[in-house]
């Protein structure tokens, strides 16, 4: 396969790019927080055991930090591929379960679309919302996974495609963020959950009653 005829990487990422000045104020949270640790284990088990213990979980926390903003997901053909440390992908036309999963971290809630295949599985963020505002993948892009998803063998893959249109339908209406699909599926999960899956059947009533 030429380089022409490589399929085209379309990114898939929701969230802002890590800049300078919050890789930097990871690394400080990273170092107090190491440091803060260390000291109590200093205070119990003396110095050098509150030193060692200072520099892994700082060095820890460092790396988590640092492969947090490495990650990087796109679509390219039919499949999802993520990225950070190493790389993987699932094809999305030949996915073993796909899924829709509702984070909520402090009020912030992100509706993501995770797709398996074997061992291997990726979370795939669609919206995050914020009181009656938020983010959301571009226009080209869903209606991309929208086209991709309907020729899914995996009889979910109709169904998201479906919410996907209608997302798109929604915003070419000029409908406000919370009268839109993901935004209402997003808000009708229960809180106090840091992350729940949406019953299948659930968001197939749910599409069904679209316009």
């Amino acid at each position: 396969m030429t380089e022409d005829t490589l399929p085209e990487r379309i990114p898939l990422t929701l969230a802002e790019p890590v800049t300078r000045r919050r890789g930097c104020v990871s690394a400080g949270v990273a170092l107090v927080f190491g440091a803060a640790l260390g000291g109590i284990v200093g205070l119990i088990a003396g110095r050098w055991p509150g030193v060692v213990t200072a520099a892994v979980v700082a060095g820890v926390l460092m790396l988590l930090a640092w492969a947090s903003g490495r990650r990087k997901l796109w679509l390219e053909g039919s499949s999802v591929v993520a990225r950070t440390i190493g790389s993987k992908a699932v094809d999305l036309r030949h996915a073993d379960r796909l899924e829709l999963l509702v984070t909520d971290v402090r009020g912030v809630r992100t509706i993501g679309l995770l797709v398996a295949r074997g061992r291997t599985t990726i979370n795939l963020s669609l919206a995050v919302y914020s009181g009656t505002g938020g983010r959301e993948l571009g226009i080209l892009v869903l209606r991309k996974l929208a086209d991709t998803l309907a020729s899914s063998e995996n009889t979910s893959g109709l169904v998201f495609s479906q919410l996907l249109v209608a997302q798109l339908r929604a915003e070419a209406k000029g409908e406000a963020a919370p009268d839109r699909p993901l935004f209402r599926l997003a808000s009708v999960a229960p809180g106090g959950r840091l992350a729940q899956r949406l019953k299948a059947d659930a968001v197939t009533r749910f599409v069904a009653s679209l316009d």
